[in-house]
C-alpha cells in the first residue's frame, strides 16, 4: 500500500502510466481488427459473445504474464543463430505470429474476391466454428501479450503501473469491439482496407522478429491515413446515394 501510495504522488509515474496507456491502446487495435474480422464470420447470435471472451482472454493472458515478468524479460535473450542471425523467443514468437497473420490474411482476402472458390460438388466449405474463432483469437491474444508486455518493461519497473495501464486499454477495448465490427460488416470495402492492415502488420511482426526494427509511428500513420480515405470515400458513397434517392422521388 505505501508503495501504492508514493507511485500516486510520484508525477514521473502518472506520465510512465499515460504513456503506457496510450501504448496498449495502440497496440490492441491490431487485436481488435483482427479479433472484428474473425468474429463477423460467426453466426450473429455468437459474435458479441466471441469478441467478449477473445478480449478477456487478453486481458488473463497480459496479466498472467505480469505476474511473470521476471521471466519475460528472459525471452529476449538468443536462443538461436541461423545464418549468422541470433534469435530469441520474442523473436521466434513475433515470426510465427506474423505468418499467421499473413496466412489468415491472405486467406480471407482470396475468400473476399472468389468466395466461390475452392467449392466442390459436395457443397460450400464449412464455416468458421465458435471453439475454431476462439483458439484463433487466442493465439494471436498470446503474441499481441508478449509484445506488449516486453515493450512496457522497457518503460517502467512497476508492475502495478503495467497492470492499471492493462485494465485501462482492454475497458477501451470491449467498448470499441461491438462499434468496430458493427461498422466494418456495414462497409464491405472497410473489410479488405482491415485485411490490407493485418497484412501490414504481420509483415511488421516478421521484421521485428528478424531484428528489422520498425517504427510504429510510420505503421499507424499509413494506417490513419489510408482509413481516412476510406471514410471519405463512405462518405462520398452516402452523399451519391442520397442524391439518387433525392431523384427518384422528384421524377413524376
Amino acid at each position: 500500500m505505501d508503495t501504492l501510495l508514493q507511485l500516486a504522488a510520484d508525477p514521473a509515474a502518472w506520465a510512465a502510466l499515460a504513456t503506457l496507456v496510450v501504448m496498449e491502446v495502440v497496440l490492441g487495435i491490431d487485436n481488435l481488427i483482427f479479433i472484428s474480422i474473425l468474429t463477423n464470420k460467426l453466426p450473429q447470435a455468437q459474435q458479441s459473445s466471441a469478441r467478449r471472451i477473445g478480449i478477456g482472454l487478453a486481458l488473463v493472458l497480459r496479466l498472467a504474464l505480469l505476474g511473470t515478468v521476471a521471466y519475460i524479460v528472459h525471452l529476449t535473450q538468443p536462443v538461436l543463430t541461423l545464418f549468422g542471425q541470433a534469435f530469441s523467443w520474442r523473436d521466434l514468437i513475433l515470426i510465427a505470429g506474423g505468418l499467421f497473420l499473413l496466412w489468415k490474411a491472405t486467406k480471407e482476402i482470396h475468400h473476399n474476391v472468389d468466395p466461390d472458390a475452392g467449392e466442390g460438388d459436395e457443397g460450400r466449405s464449412a464455416p468458421l466454428g465458435y471453439g475454431a474463432a476462439i483458439v484463433q483469437i487466442l493465439l494471436l491474444d498470446l503474441v499481441f501479450s508478449i509484445d506488449s508486455i516486453i515493450t512496457a518493461v522497457g518503460m517502467t519497473d512497476h508492475v502495478a503501473i503495467m497492470v492499471v495501464a492493462v485494465l485501462a486499454a482492454v475497458t477501451v477495448m470491449l467498448l470499441a469491439a461491438d462499434p468496430l465490427s458493427r461498422f466494418i460488416a456495414a462497409n464491405p470495402t472497410v473489410v479488405m482496407l482491415a485485411l490490407g492492415f493485418l497484412i501490414m502488420i504481420g509483415m511488421t511482426l516478421i521484421a521485428e522478429g528478424f531484428g528489422a526494427h520498425v517504427p510504429k509511428g510510420y505503421i499507424y500513420t499509413a494506417m490513419a491515413f489510408s482509413a481516412g480515405v476510406e471514410v471519405l470515400n463512405i462518405l462520398g458513397r452516402r452523399a451519391r446515394k442520397a442524391r439518387a434517392r433525392a431523384a427518384a422521388a422528384a421524377a413524376p
